[in-house]
C-alpha cells in the first residue's frame, strides 16, 4: 500500500462510520481517496450547482455550510466531519454552499466506493441512518434562521416515515409472465410480488420484463418464478425514507416490500418504489417554492398551495414537531404571497409611486396559520405630501384589490369582516397608522381593544420592512406614555377564562350553527395567545409568535418560567390538535364535536386548561386588575 493511502487510513480509521467497516474494505476506500487542499474562503461546492459524484471528510481545518445567497453559517465541519453525502444520495443539486473557513484539507470518496463498502456494512449503514436525524437538530430549534426569509426552507423528508403503496399487485407462483405482464398493465404499476398465503416470495419489475422477456433470453410462457428476484428485500411499515434510499443502494434495487413486522415471513402490506420516493421529494416543501417563484398565474399557485396541505398532514400523521410544522407552512404561505404581491406589480400600469409594505395579521402574523382560512392583511406606504396622498391611496388599494383576489382564488377566503388591506381603512400611510395605533391606546373601548388585539400581531411580508419596524416602535411609544392601557388590555385577556363549568364540563356552544360544539379556537387557544401578547407589550419584547413569546418571557422572569413554559406546551397542543380536527374534517378545526372524541382527547384538552388559569391569575395580580372589575 502506497505511504499516501497509510495516511489517509491512520486518520480514517478512527472516525465512524469508517471505523464501523473491516480493514480491508477501509484499505480499499483509501487506495482511491483523492485529497484536496483548499485555501480560507474557497468553495468547494455551491448551492444550485449539480452534486458531484463524491462525499467529503475534513482532515484538517475546517468547512463552513452555508446558505444559499447569504453568509448564514448552517453548520461548520471539523476534523472527522462527513460532509455532501445528502445531496450525493438525493442526486439533487446541492441545497448549500461549502466553503473552507481557514486552511483546510480535504478527503473526497466516490459514490461507487460508499456503495460498495459502506452501504454494504450493517453497523456502518445504521449509524449513517442515525446521523441524519442528528444533524436536523438545528431545523427542529429554528427551522427558518431568518424568520422573514422562504429561500431558507430546510430539507427535511429523509426523517419522514415513507409513503408506499397498499394495494400491492401480487400473484402466485405458478402464474405465467404473460398473465403477470397484463396484471401489471391492466394496473398501471411497475411491479408485482408473487405470495403465498400473503407472503412475500419475489418480485418483478418492469426492468425485468425489458431485460430478460423483451430479449427473447425466456419465454413469456413461462412462470413467474423464471424471473422474479427472491427472496425479496422486506422493511415494516415505518419505514423511513433515508432507511428506503439507503437499502435501494446498497442492493441496487428500485423497490422494497413492506411487511407487517418488516421480515419476509409476514404478511405484505405494500410496496414502495423509488417513484414513491420521488413523489415524496416533489411535495416537500423546498421544492414547492421552488416552484411558487416559476408560477405565473394565481391557479398555479392554489395547485401549489393544495401540495403544501398535503405536506401539512403528513407532518400531523407522522407526529413532526408542530412548531417546525408551522413554520413550514407559515412560509409557505409567505412565499405564495410574496409571488402573487410581485404579480400584481408587474400588472399594474405603472410601479408603486412610493415604498410599502405588505403586512400579515391576527394568526397570519403570529405564524399560527396552518389550515387555510379567510385572509387577514393590511397595507403601509410611506408618507407622502398631502396633496398626493389620495392618488398614493388609490394606487394600493387598486392593488391591493388585485392580491387579495388572487389569495382568494388560491384558497385565503375574503375575511367577512373585511380585515384586508383593499379596505381603505386598513391601507394607510405611516403617519395614519401611528395615528390609528396611538388612539386605539388612549381610548381602549371595547372595539378598539379588539383591533389592538388583530392589528398588534403583524408581521412584515413583503417591501419596505423599515416602515413595519417604526410602526412597532410606535406603538411601544405609545404604550409607555399611556401605561394604563396595558390595564385595559390585561382586562381583555381576562374575557374568556378556562372554558370548564362548575362540574368540570366543557363550555359550549349554546345556540346558533354550532350549538353544543367547543370552539377551541375561541375558548382555549385565544386566552392563551392574548395573555402572551399582553406580557410581551409589558416587557418590551418584539416577538409575535405565542410559542416564542412564552420561552421568551420565561427566559425574562425565571420565577415564573413553570407557568410560562406550561403555557407554551398546552399551546402547542391546542395548535395540533385543531389542526388534526381540522384536517379530519377538512374545515377550520374551530368548532369541535365533543360526543366524537375519545375520552383520552377530552382528558388532553382538559389537561391545557390549567395552564390558562395560571396565567390568567398571575395577569390580575400583577396589572392589579381586581378592582377595575
Amino acid at each position: 500500500m502506497n505511504t499516501i493511502a497509510e495516511r489517509i487510513f491512520d486518520f480514517l480509521k478512527d472516525f465512524p462510520p469508517f471505523s464501523m467497516l473491516s480493514r480491508e474494505q477501509l484499505l480499499a476506500i483509501c487506495k482511491s481517496v483523492e485529497v484536496h487542499y483548499l485555501e480560507k474562503d474557497t468553495n468547494l461546492f455551491v448551492a444550485k450547482n449539480p452534486v458531484k459524484n463524491q462525499f467529503y471528510v475534513v482532515k484538517d481545518g475546517a468547512i463552513g455550510l452555508f446558505r444559499e445567497d447569504s453568509n448564514t453559517l448552517v453548520d461548520k465541519c471539523d476534523e472527522g466531519d462527513i460532509f455532501g453525502l445528502r445531496a450525493l444520495m438525493r442526486q439533487d443539486d446541492y441545497k448549500l454552499t461549502a466553503k473552507a473557513i481557514e486552511e483546510t484539507i480535504v478527503y473526497s470518496i466516490s459514490s461507487e466506493l460508499f456503495k460498495e463498502y459502506i452501504t454494504t456494512n450493517p453497523e456502518a449503514s445504521t449509524y449513517l441512518m442515525s446521523s441524519f436525524a442528528t444533524n436536523t437538530t438545528y431545523i427542529e430549534s429554528n427551522p427558518l434562521q431568518n424568520q422573514n426569509s422562504t429561500d431558507n426552507i430546510p430539507d427535511f423528508f429523509e426523517e419522514q416515515s415513507a409513503s408506499y403503496s397498499k394495494n400491492p399487485v401480487s400473484c402466485l407462483l405458478n402464474t405465467s409472465i404473460k398473465e403477470a405482464a397484463l396484471e401489471m398493465t391492466d394496473k398501471r404499476v411497475g411491479s408485482i410480488i408473487i405470495t403465498e398465503n400473503n407472503k412475500p416470495l419475489g418480485i418483478i419489475t418492469d426492468k425485468d420484463l425489458r431485460t430478460k422477456i423483451a430479449t427473447g433470453l425466456i419465454s413469456i410462457q413461462e412462470t413467474v418464478e423464471k424471473i422474479m428476484s427472491s427472496p425479496v428485500i422486506t422493511y415494516p411499515e415505518n419505514i423511513t425514507v433515508a432507511e428506503a434510499q439507503i437499502a435501494m443502494i446498497k442492493n441496487k434495487i428500485t423497490h422494497l416490500c413492506i411487511t407487517k413486522d418488516g421480515t419476509p415471513n409476514s404478511d405484505l402490506k405494500g410496496v414502495l418504489s423509488e417513484h414513491d420516493i420521488v413523489v415524496i421529494r416533489e411535495n416537500n416543501a423546498s421544492v414547492l417554492v421552488k416552484e411558487v417563484k416559476r408560477a405565473t398565474t394565481p391557479n398555479q399557485l392554489q395547485h401549489i398551495r393544495k401540495r403544501a396541505h398535503e405536506v401539512l398532514k403528513r407532518y400531523i400523521k407522522q407526529h413532526i414537531p408542530i412548531t417546525f410544522a408551522t413554520k413550514i407552512i407559515s412560509a409557505m404561505n409567505e412565499s405564495i404571497t410574496q409571488r402573487i404581491i410581485d404579480l400584481a406589480i408587474k400588472g399594474m400600469a405603472t410601479p408603486p409611486p412610493t415604498s410599502f409594505s405588505w403586512i400579515a395579521i391576527g394568526s397570519q402574523g403570529r405564524e399560527e396559520q396552518l389550515l387555510l382560512t379567510d385572509q387577514d392583511n393590511a397595507l403601509v406606504f410611506n408618507d407622502v405630501p398631502e396633496e398626493a396622498y389620495e392618488s398614493t391611496q388609490n394606487y394600493f388599494l387598486k392593488l391591493s384589490e388585485k392580491i387579495t383576489t388572487s389569495l382568494n382564488i388560491v384558497g385565503f377566503e375574503f375575511c367577512p369582516a373585511e380585515m384586508m388591506a383593499s379596505n381603505p381603512k386598513w391601507c394607510l400611510s405611516l403617519s395614519q397608522w401611528e395615528t390609528q395605533f396611538k388612539e386605539w391606546i388612549t381610548k381602549p373601548d371595547q372595539d378598539n381593544l379588539m383591533l389592538c388585539t388583530i392589528f398588534f400581531d403583524f408581521q412584515h411580508i413583503y417591501g419596505d420592512e423599515t416602515l413595519v419596524n417604526s410602526m412597532a416602535k410606535g406603538i411601544f411609544e405609545s404604550i409607555d406614555s399611556y401605561e394604563i392601557f396595558l390595564n385595559f388590555l390585561g382586562l381583555n385577556a381576562l374575557k374568556n377564562p378556562p372554558p370548564l363549568s362548575f362540574f368540570r364540563q366543557f363550555l359550549v356552544e349554546s345556540d346558533g350553527e354550532h350549538k353544543d360544539q367547543f370552539d377551541i379556537k375561541g375558548r382555549a387557544m385565544m386566552p392563551l395567545v392574548d395573555a402572551a401578547r399582553l406580557l410581551v407589550l409589558s416587557k418590551n419584547i418584539k416577538t409575535n409568535n405565542t410559542i416564542i413569546r412564552y420561552e421568551n418571557l420565561a427566559s425574562a422572569e425565571p420565577q415564573n418560567k413553570d407557568i410560562y413554559l406550561a403555557c407554551r406546551d398546552s399551546f402547542k397542543k391546542l395548535l395540533r390538535f385543531r389542526t388534526e380536527q381540522g384536517i379530519l374534517h377538512n374545515d377550520s378545526g374551530r368548532f369541535i364535536d365533543l360526543q366524537k372524541l375519545s375520552k383520552a382527547n377530552k382528558l388532553e384538552l382538559k389537561s391545557c386548561f390549567k395552564a390558562i388559569k395560571d396565567v390568567q391569575d398571575l395577569i390580575q395580580t400583577r396589572f392589579q386588575l381586581a378592582q377595575f372589575m
